[in-house]
């Protein structure tokens, strides 16, 4: 295998992977996955227009959800078309420059969620352990700041690792593990020292999910000493009750990601299509759970979202004749 420079004229193209050992069957395999993305899409497009919409939802709370799930359509729409086209159209070919802006919105988006929920996680602080401060502590500008502030992080600490995969050589097989582009998969095909890389890789982790989780489980344990100060028993139920969806909301993102790490380190016997499997799953269950989980836990969310549903179907349903009658 010859070494290809990416400054080389000739194109680099790199050959994406659907699910190893199955490949007869993908078509079918994709039904699921097609319908988690539906899911995963209207779900967040719909708590992202009641939160618009309602003005009785224009509060912090709602501000940091709306974030999140805009974070989750994003990151959906990162994968969809690479992952239905190996599925459907065997459309397994992709640019080094497609291959690499994916990887940078894949991970970006990845941490920008891990951000967000960090920022969830200090909203129900300061509403449970300060709530006579809470309007001024988060106010609307302080919000956007948050919010920008976890952009440029993800931004900055994503464009080294970009710049230093544009430098890598790579091998004529170019054969990708997933059906999208991934950081570690990728430098693992580089023919050239890729130690800089690794440790970049690491950099990020460390600095993103690997600060934020740490930091939202210190909230929690300030959380529970503030609510088990509560006197009445109906209180501090109804103070746990305010952090149910965004304990799932954590739950779901920090558990698939630990288990896919260990599964990569320790689960080399396992046969290659689950871990393309985990992969997948791991990208589409936030997007999915999120917003029903907040849809059955928080009341205005749900209200909202019957609310508008019942206005649409009365829009399309047409008129009888006898209700003139």
């Amino acid at each position: 295998m010859l070494p290809l420079n990416n400054s080389n004229a000739q194109p680099l193209n790199f050959f994406l992977t659907g699910i190893p050992g199955l490949r007869a069957a993908q078509v079918w395999i994709s039904i699921p996955f097609c319908l988690l993305y539906v899911i995963a899409l209207s779900g967040n497009s719909m708590i992202l227009f009641v939160v618009l919409r309602e003005r009785n939802l224009h509060e912090p709370m709602y501000y940091f959800l709306s974030m999140l799930s805009a974070t989750d359509l994003s990151l959906s729409l990162c994968t969809l078309s690479t992952t239905l086209g190996v599925f459907w159209f065997e459309a397994r070919e992709i640019t080094l420059n497609a291959c690499i802006a994916q990887m940078f919105f894949l991970h970006g988006f990845t941490f920008m969620e891990s951000g967000v929920l960090l920022a969830m996680a200090f909203d129900r602080f300061v509403a449970i352990c300060d709530p006579l401060r809470y309007t001024t502590i988060l106010t609307n500008a302080r919000i956007a700041q948050i919010g920008m502030s976890i952009l440029i992080r993800n931004t900055a600490v994503m464009l080294p690792v970009v710049l230093f995969v544009k430098k890598l050589s790579f091998c004529r097989a170019v054969v990708l593990s997933h059906s999208y582009c991934y950081h570690v998969d990728l430098i693992q095909l580089s023919c050239t020292d890729n130690r800089i890389n690794n440790i970049l890789g690491l950099f990020a982790i460390f600095s993103t999910t690997g600060f934020d989780c740490p930091c939202i489980l210190l909230s929690y344990v300030l959380i529970i000493r503030s609510v088990l100060s509560i006197a009445s028993s109906e209180g501090r139920q109804k103070a746990f009750n305010t952090c149910i969806s965004h304990i799932s909301a954590v739950a779901i993102f920090y558990i698939p990601l630990i288990s896919l790490s260990l599964v990569r380190r320790y689960g080399h016997s396992a046969p290659p299509f689950v871990h393309t499997v985990m992969a997948n799953v791991f990208l589409l269950i936030p997007p999915v759970l999120n917003p029903i989980i907040y849809s059955v836990k928080t009341k205005q969310i749900r209200k909202a979202i019957v609310k508008w549903a019942s206005m649409y179907m009365c829009l399309c349903v047409p008129e009888s004749p006898f209700h003139a009658w």
